[in-house]
């Protein structure tokens, strides 16, 4: 028992919880610093941020794209002063993942104790996506950053007296931070509709003129963001069809609600099967132990989900995936209340055996997997190498043609090396609602067109990446086989290129 009670005496120590910060920081830049090549939903962003001017960023996106103007204007001014390249793309999120990091410290000692706060240090530094999205070309990241601000500035609102100063501090800064992030309203709007609520159930002294002013600011500047920016994404038929299973089929469906909110420890979270099992109970536990405890810090924690689900609802926001990846913090303080809880109240013999078994088991694997990102990147469409190696061993009159769904990360990389258009053929693209899933017939009919058209041709490179269906590489593969003789491969993780000899 002696050893156990180290245990908890350490975890609580103060540089524990720096310990866990310093980590996530270091994982965070070396995942950056690997640079890994931009795969196709950065591309396609890139793309935009890349080719327009600040002003033509305030139009509709090409591609089915959609990002906050905020966002958008500091990647342009990152690309104008640091050159076109993933770094600098990718520089403001790895930005928001550093300081998401000191937030969430922050936000923790607001509502957890002592070795809870040190449990939520260490999720909130190594889980997966949290990592991943913090050096991704993608508005996530800063999603979190600016939910974790919003959180701690709405906080605020719970003083005794609001001054002139904290007036102006509240309305500018949550002002400002709808237009960096979609979802910053429905923190604004749940954490500060709560403190609002709790002030008025305590029945203390109000001087409404503030709050008028503060929540008029923040209304103001999302329907100037709304009509400038929103407006046109809910009018993109296509990107509303793909929004469509992310909404409940009736507002009162709450078997899509339970669903929905339990792939959320899958992903976002990133707790995999069993675990995400396991974080579920010991997330019930937080809430139970957190409304024992304190009432109000549930409600404020939860009002940012709660405020999503209605969103989700009304069909407006969708709840899945990375579009929720700015709820994670405030899952992870419940998860941390609930394993702080079983800590608490273990009395019996073997019962602290057991409460740090569990914390092993909700550590352990996002720590490890993190770790490994130190010596081996994650990546996912490392098209850059690819390339190279086609340039290298390219001759004079070779075909090179891409596949339909790696063409955006080429047009990315094209002039960078060296290739003007009718340099290349780009894959037909006129495919079917099964594109990315499975080959239907008439899609595979396209393609057989499609790679017909290179009969004849004595070196042709057939260029792959987010070639994500097994089936239809293998399918495109024994075709070409029977019209073809393949005389070069080369591969790198999730990017390969073929040479045939199709004459």
């Amino acid at each position: 028992m002696g050893i156990l009670k180290g245990f908890s005496k350490f975890s609580l120590a103060e540089n524990v919880v720096w310990f866990a910060i310093g980590f996530g920081v270091v994982v965070r830049v070396v995942q950056y610093v690997w640079n890994r090549s931009l795969w196709a939903d950065e591309a396609v962003l890139a793309l935009n941020i890349v080719n327009r001017s600040f002003w033509g960023l305030l139009q509709p996106l090409d591609y089915d794209q959609g990002a906050p103007l905020g966002f958008l204007m500091v990647e342009k001014l990152a690309v104008e002063v640091f050159g076109n390249n993933e770094y600098a793309l990718r520089l403001f999120p790895l930005i928001c993942g550093v300081v998401s990091l000191v937030l969430f410290y922050r936000l923790a000692k607001r509502f957890i104790q002592g070795w809870g706060i040190a449990i939520a240090l260490g999720l909130f530094a190594s889980l997966h996506y949290l990592v991943y999205y913090s050096s991704e070309v993608k508005q996530y990241s800063s999603d979190v950053a600016i939910a974790l601000f919003c959180s701690l500035l709405s906080l605020r609102l719970l003083s005794s007296k609001l001054g002139i100063y904290d007036v102006i501090i509240l309305s500018l800064g949550g002002a400002i931070a709808i237009w960096f992030s979609h979802p910053a309203i429905f923190v604004l709007a749940g954490v500060g509709g709560s403190c609002f609520l709790l002030k008025l159930v305590k029945k203390e002294e109000i001087k409404l003129a503030n709050y008028l002013v503060i929540y008029s600011s923040w209304i103001i500047s999302f329907v100037a963001f709304y009509f400038s920016s929103i407006k046109n994404l809910s009018g993109d038929e296509d990107l509303l069809t793909s929004w469509r299973a992310a909404f409940p089929s009736f507002p009162l469906d709450i078997i899509w609600y339970l669903d929905a909110f339990g792939k959320f420890f899958y992903r976002p979270l990133g707790f995999n099967s069993p675990f995400d099992g396991l974080a579920i109970i010991i997330f019930m536990l937080g809430c139970i132990s957190c409304y024992r405890r304190n009432k109000q810090a549930l409600l404020i924690i939860l009002s940012p989900v709660l405020m999503t689900f209605l969103a989700s609802a009304i069909q407006k926001y969708p709840f899945r995936s990375r579009l929720v990846l700015f709820l994670t913090p405030f899952v992870i303080l419940l998860i941390a209340e609930g394993v702080d809880y079983i800590r608490r109240k273990t009395k019996y013999k073997f019962a602290p055996i057991a409460s740090i078994l569990i914390l092993f088991l909700l550590l352990a694997p996002p720590i490890a997997s993190a770790s490994q990102l130190l010596v081996k990147p994650y990546l996912r469409g490392e098209i850059k190498p690819v390339i190279t190696y086609i340039k290298t061993n390219q001759k004079p009159g070779d075909i090179l043609y891409i596949y339909q769904r790696g063409k955006y990360q080429f047009i990315y990389y094209a002039e960078k090396f060296g290739y003007q258009k009718g340099d290349y053929i780009i894959g037909v693209d006129d495919l079917d609602k099964y594109d990315g899933k499975k080959l239907s017939e008439a899609e595979w009919q396209r393609y057989k067109t499609d790679l017909d058209k290179l009969r004849g041709k004595k070196r042709v490179w057939l260029l792959f990446s987010h070639a994500t269906v097994a089936s239809e590489n293998k399918k495109i593969k024994s075709y070409l086989d029977t019209i073809g003789k393949q005389t070069d491969f080369f591969e790198r993780p999730g990017a390969f290129v073929y040479l045939y000899d199709l004459s």
